[in-house]
């Protein structure tokens, strides 16, 4: 195949991982919006490298005719999750998704692979629009936790050092290391509840600082820069506090304060 019409095959495939990334980095943003614990904390995505594409077809025995119906990874995302309870979650949102069509599911973490290695992974089916019309393309998702990546990670350079013929000390301590991650996943999962109580305090103090910011802003173009100055600096006082309940209090009282500013410079228009 020429490189050109190499070019021309991923063209759809590039365009499927940037909307797929897209879209679940704003899924992300939306739960942090609404001040609700998100399951996904990292996403990234990439199209196969034509290398890994001819190694895998050489590999598997795939013919050209059946490159991109057998190979079902040239579009690649992976979903971070902070916890392995995460995972379904994910899973359950992409399953009710209007815009992908799950085709099958690898399950490595109910069934973990020898190598010691956990994800999983759905293939799905997804719509992209083209110069030449609808396409509907096959694309890997991966979701696993941040200490699964981790050791997927080093698993992966290692594979790629020894070119498969991997040591069998190496191996040996690479099932070691497999051993770990699943009993860290364990321990964080046991403190799941505290640490998305703890981040959920952070998103909504947060939101609420950036909502005073903002009114703090606006009242510069309706009241006196003197009397701003003043609620500026007692907003400071109270962020330096830490006291989540009087950040709350002054929240509201800016509320009113604001409102009532408005409300007067919109009546001195109306006279003048």
């Amino acid at each position: 195949m020429e490189i050109r019409l190499w070019h021309e095959l991923l063209l759809p495939y590039e365009l499927a991982v940037k909307e797929m990334v897209i879209k679940f980095k704003h899924l992300k943003k939306e739960h942090r919006e609404k001040e609700l614990y998100s399951p996904i904390e990292q996403v990234s995505g990439r199209v196969k490298s034509i290398n890994s594409i001819l190694e895998k077809m050489q590999r598997k025995n795939i013919s050209w005719e059946e490159l991109e119906e057998k190979v079902e990874d040239i579009a690649g995302i992976r979903i971070i999750c902070q916890f392995s309870e995460d995972i379904e979650k994910v899973a359950d949102i992409i399953r009710k998704r209007q815009d992908m069509r799950v085709l099958e599911i690898k399950d490595y973490i109910t069934h973990m692979k020898e190598s010691g290695y956990r994800s999983y992974h759905m293939i799905i089916a997804y719509h992209v629009e083209t110069l030449e019309g609808p396409r509907e393309i096959k694309a890997e998702i991966q979701i696993r936790t941040l200490a699964m990546n981790f050791w997927a990670t080093i698993e992966h350079s290692l594979q790629y050092k020894y070119k498969g013929n991997m040591p069998p000390h190496v191996r040996t301590r690479l099932n070691n290391a497999a051993q770990s991650v699943l009993t860290l996943d364990e321990e964080m999962s046991s403190v799941r509840n505290e640490v998305m109580d703890a981040q959920n305090s952070m998103v909504h103090q947060s939101n609420i600082v950036k909502e005073i910011l903002n009114n703090i802003e606006n009242l510069y173009h309706y009241s006196n820069n003197r009397e701003v100055a003043k609620i500026q600096d007692e907003f400071y006082r109270i962020y330096e506090s830490k006291d989540l309940a009087r950040l709350e209090r002054f929240h509201q009282e800016l509320d009113v304060i604001a409102e009532g500013y408005r409300a007067q410079a919109v009546a001195t228009e109306e006279i003048l």
